[in-house]
């Protein structure tokens, strides 16, 4: 999952600092990396 978020969706680094702000950029590209599983592996169809 982290090389994944890190090199094909292009979050390197944060941008913010501070625990609460980093959890609301790592939270989203983690929901929308599931997302992307479900789809590849055909659930919803």
């Amino acid at each position: 999952m982290f090389s994944n978020i890190g090199h094909n969706k292009g979050l390197d680094r944060f941008t913010v600092r501070g625990r609460e702000k980093v959890d609301g950029q790592w939270k989203p590209m983690c929901r929308v990396h599931n997302i992307e599983k479900l789809a590849h592996h055909g659930y919803g169809r």
